[in-house]
C-alpha cells in the first residue's frame, strides 16, 4: 500500500501529460520541490481542474510513489487567478515562480522560499509596492536564503538609501520584508546591483524575465 501524504504547497509548473493528466512541480513546506501526476486533471468534470495550475496554494493530498507522487485531493487557500489578468504583472508571477524552482531541490526544508513566495505574490496584488520593488526584494532575499548574494559594506559606491535597503532585505525576516518603499533612483540602483550580480552568478536564462524585458 502506498504511503498517504499531506503537504502544504504552491504549484510552479503545470505540464500536460497524454490525454487527460498533468505533471506539476510543487514547492512544499514538508518536502521541498516535488513532481506530482494529478491524473484526469485536464478532463472538464475533474476536481483537480482548477487545482493543478501554477500560483495555486494550498493543502495537497498525495499518494508517494517511486520517483513522483500522485494527487488524490487538493484544498487551495490561494488560486491568485488576479496576477494573469494583467500581461506585466503575470510575467513577474511567473519570473518568481522560475527563481523558485530554480533554487529549490527535493527533500530539502524550503519554509522560507515557500513563505517567501507566497508573500512575494501577495505584494505583487497589493497596489502599496511597485511591482518592480516587488522583483527587487524578492531576488535579493532568495538569493540570501539560498547562501549567495551581494554582501553591501557600506563602502559601495551607490547612494546610502540603495545599501541601506539592501542590507535590509539581507536581514529582515520574510515576514516583514514588503514593509518600505524606495525612491526611482534607489530601485534603479538595486536594479544594478542584483542583475550584476545575478548575471555572474546564475547559469540560467528565465523565460519569464525576457518578457519583462521587452
Amino acid at each position: 500500500m502506498r504511503d498517504r501524504v499531506i503537504v502544504t504547497g504552491m504549484v510552479l509548473m503545470a505540464t500536460p501529460v497524454g490525454d487527460y493528466d498533468k505533471r506539476l512541480v510543487i514547492l512544499t513546506k514538508e518536502r521541498g520541490r516535488i513532481t506530482a501526476f494529478a491524473r484526469g486533471a485536464r478532463r472538464p468534470n475533474s476536481l483537480m481542474l482548477a487545482p493543478s495550475n501554477p500560483f495555486c496554494f494550498g493543502e495537497f493530498e498525495l499518494y508517494e510513489g517511486r520517483d513522483s507522487y500522485s494527487i488524490s485531493r487538493a484544498t487551495i487557500k490561494d488560486y491568485f487567478r488576479e496576477i494573469i489578468t494583467e500581461p506585466q504583472t503575470a510575467a513577474y508571477g511567473f519570473y518568481f515562480l522560475e527563481i523558485a524552482n530554480y533554487y529549490t531541490r527535493e527533500n530539502a526544508d524550503e519554509t522560507l522560499m515557500l513563505k517567501l513566495l507566497y508573500l512575494s505574490m501577495k505584494a505583487l496584488l497589493s497596489d502599496k509596492f511597485p511591482n518592480l520593488l516587488v522583483r527587487r526584494i524578492y531576488e535579493m532575499k532568495a538569493m540570501v536564503i539560498n547562501g549567495e548574494y551581494p554582501v553591501m559594506t557600506g563602502e559601495e559606491p551607490y547612494q546610502e538609501a540603495t545599501i541601506y535597503a539592501l542590507q535590509f532585505i539581507t536581514i529582515t525576516p520574510v515576514e516583514k520584508l514588503f514593509s518600505f518603499t524606495v525612491k526611482e533612483a534607489v530601485l534603479e540602483e538595486m536594479g544594478r546591483v542584483l542583475d550584476d550580480f545575478m548575471k555572474k552568478n546564475i547559469d540560467r536564462t528565465f523565460s519569464s524575465l525576457q518578457l519583462l524585458e521587452l
